[in-house]
């Protein structure tokens, strides 16, 4: 994801600092040119050289520390201006202050300042400097001036206290970056209303039927539509994935709530993608209480659950784009461009789960787009690229709507 791009890690001087190790040996595994600079307080937390070793890049701490004559060269200009994204962490309260005032009296602090590239900034420090009113204020100012921040989070703090002020995981603070620079924005000014995840359909307060879905695929359409710029809901049945960055998540567990869910978001939606696996079929009552168990067999009636896609076909709007996702075991590009044609969908993503590397449970797949108008098998990809595929071809079906 991060091939070609060129990242500046700013390093200040808190006990945070060792975290970054991580983050930049994860940034180089996904093939980034990553340079790092440090203020002199953070060489007392973590030595320039363990970050000479990970990125294969000098480290600079000094300003002064330029061994070229050619000053368009010189680091402290060079690193900024070339930089496709800055990400400064830990940020101290001493260098978000001095951001915040165009103060340039270090190498972290004078590399932002001729860069034009997004900058992330991640506050890390004790809680009640976190909350001063001087730190929040100065924080307020980087925002206004274009900086994203990236909030602390709560916990045991090292210096004792308890509270907002740690610095992110590494794996977080990487998927900040990849957020900001990993796509093209072409999709700013879209609604996207994805859906994601099995339902599950109580029989008694114990018991519920659902089905194997993981609800990869909708996370990651979900995820890349806000890597690419565009306003994303997405609508997910129970599962145990992270909600990805950029998204606005609605927890819901039947059938019944991801209609109701997906129907009251739709109408302000220009993209609608249909990626849950929900429950065809809902028992007629629920139990009040356990269903013990008896000697012969136990009958649950079943009633059909309301269909969502098809409602959404019915309703949808002019320039509205819907896509369906169609899993098969027989009969996979029949079958789907049956369901393409009765739910007045513009797509339907087929997938069969009798081929190895597609369906559930697995972070790769293999799908048919079906429209209209032809079918484009594409060949074994992680659920992150066949998003990216998706989505590509929903824009061209919505510059033609």
């Amino acid at each position: 994801m991060l091939e070609g791009k060129n990242i500046v890690i700013g390093v200040c001087g808190g006990i945070a600092a060792y975290k970054m190790a991580d983050v930049v040996s994860g940034l180089v595994k996904m093939h980034a040119d990553v340079h790092v600079v440090m203020t002199k307080n953070a060489t007392n937390f973590i030595t320039p050289e363990t970050f000479k070793v990970l990125s294969k890049n000098k480290v600079y701490v000094d300003v002064f520390d330029e061994d070229t004559d050619d000053y368009t060269k010189v680091p402290h200009i060079s690193l900024g201006s070339n930089a496709d994204v800055i990400l400064i962490a830990p940020a101290t309260a001493n260098v978000i202050g001095k951001m915040a005032n165009g103060i340039a009296d270090d190498m972290v602090t004078t590399v932002v300042l001729p860069a034009t590239c997004p900058i992330l900034v991640s506050p890390s420090m004790n809680v009640h400097m976190f909350e001063n009113k001087i730190v929040q204020d100065n924080i307020e100012k980087l925002r206004s001036y274009g900086m994203s921040i990236i909030e602390p989070d709560s916990g045991h703090l090292a210096c004792g206290y308890d509270g907002k002020g740690k610095l992110p995981q590494p794996d977080e603070l990487i998927e900040h970056i990849v957020y900001a620079i990993s796509k093209k924005k072409d999709m700013v000014g879209k609604k996207v209303l994805v859906d994601a995840g099995p339902t599950q359909e109580s029989i008694d307060p114990i018991r519920y039927i659902t089905n194997r879905s993981s609800g990869k695929m909708g996370y990651s359409l979900a995820r890349v539509a806000a890597m690419r710029g565009a306003e994303v809901t997405l609508v997910s049945g129970p599962t145990n994935l992270k909600t990805p960055l950029g998204v606005d998540k609605i927890d819901v567990i039947s059938a019944k709530d991801m209609y109701d869910a997906m129907i009251q978001n739709a109408d302000n939606s220009d993209i609608i993608i249909m990626a849950a696996a929900v429950a065809d079929y809902t028992p007629e009552t629920v139990a009040e209480n356990k269903i013990k168990k008896k000697d012969g067999n136990l009958n649950i009636p079943l009633n059909r659950t309301e269909d969502i896609l098809k409602t959404l076909g019915e309703q949808k709007k002019k320039g509205q784009v819907i896509v369906g996702f169609s899993m098969e075991t027989e009969n996979l590009l029949a079958n789907s461009r049956k369901k393409l044609e009765s739910k007045n969908s513009d797509m339907i993503c087929a997938n069969s789960l009798t081929i190895e590397g597609a369906g559930y449970q697995v972070d790769t797949n293999i799908v048919t787009l079906i429209t209209r108008t032809d079918e484009e098998e594409l060949p074994l990809m992680s659920k992150d690229d066949v998003a990216d595929a998706i989505l590509t071809r929903a824009l061209s079906i919505s510059s033609l709507t």
